[in-house]
């Protein structure tokens, strides 16, 4: 098509076999968007396309939705983006909207007859590593072929500091599940053959806990995605998502009362409110 559409925090090239997803950089642009940069996504990759209402009045969301499977970064995400961070939504002003139809039926035009279903590889390239980030009990590092955990002494579970430090190959992995750090529990958790029914996140040593401040969507997701690609490339099939855990075992005091003291920091910021703090900490005390 060779044309430019622009809309907010992101510009769209439309070209022979792909659209071209170019992020802005600004104060108001979600941090996930600045961090992904640009994107390429092939017309094969592309399941529908749509033209939505926008969120706010006097705007209309040109969407379109990747094929299953097609995409490491929503296979990692696993439904968890908010609408405002999802990287297939151009949001533009209403005025544009016969222009975003026009190229909504352009697109439209290019689906082929495999859009329909899941797609049997990645289509999508993944985020580049060597990649990295602070979650609450450690530091967790990619360089494309290994993911470490180097633990903190502040936040790390006696289980966690017993096992030392950490380093998985990427074809020892066969799934990875990521909870978002914006909800509660959030984790980053590698699945390896025989670990079907891990102890919970902060007591097992393939996974890394978020809190507050730790683990940000911009940063922990574009690990994650980074991590399942090449774990699919190297391997064969990697399941994505969250697995249940073992039921609640006897815990380490020291352990029970360092994660009370951080539930207590973010109920003093406002991100859980005074029944889910009552609730977490009755639960944690009930390992005791």
């Amino acid at each position: 098509m060779g044309d430019v559409l622009a809309g907010n925090h992101s510009a769209w090239e439309f070209e022979a076999n792909s659209v071209l997803i170019r992020f802005e950089r600004g104060i108001r642009t979600p941090k996930l968007f600045q961090a992904l940069g640009e994107r390429r996504i092939p017309y094969e990759a592309l399941s529908t396309v749509e033209l939505l209402p926008g969120g706010k009045r006097g705007t209309v969301v040109l969407h379109v939705v990747p094929r299953e499977g097609a995409d490491p970064l929503l296979d990692a995400a696993d439904g968890q983006l908010k609408p405002g961070s999802d990287p297939y939504r151009l949001v533009l002003p209403a005025d544009r909207e016969t222009l975003a139809e026009y190229y909504a039926d352009q697109l439209r035009e290019e689906l082929g007859p495999e859009s329909g279903k899941p797609a049997d590889r990645h289509l999508v390239e993944p985020p580049k590593p060597p990649l990295s980030f602070k979650a609450y009990d450690g530091k967790a590092t990619f360089d494309g072929e290994t993911v470490a955990f180097r633990w903190f002494s502040t936040g790390a579970s006696s289980a966690k500091w017993k096992a030392g430090d950490q380093s998985f190959g990427v074809r020892e992995i066969d799934g990875i599940e990521w909870r978002s750090p914006e909800v509660f529990d959030g984790h980053l958790r590698l699945h390896l053959p025989g670990n079907e029914a891990a102890a919970q996140p902060d007591q097992d040593p393939a996974s890394v806990v978020f809190g507050l401040g730790y683990g940000p969507v911009y940063e922990s997701l574009p690990f994650a995605a980074a991590v399942l690609a090449a774990a699919a490339a190297a391997g064969g099939p990697v399941t994505h998502g969250l697995r249940p855990t073992t039921g609640p075992a006897r815990g380490d005091p020291a352990d029970i009362a360092e994660r009370i003291r951080h539930l207590g920091e973010l109920h003093e910021a406002g991100l859980l409110t005074d029944e889910e703090f009552t609730a977490k900490k009755t639960e944690l005390l009930a390992l005791l």
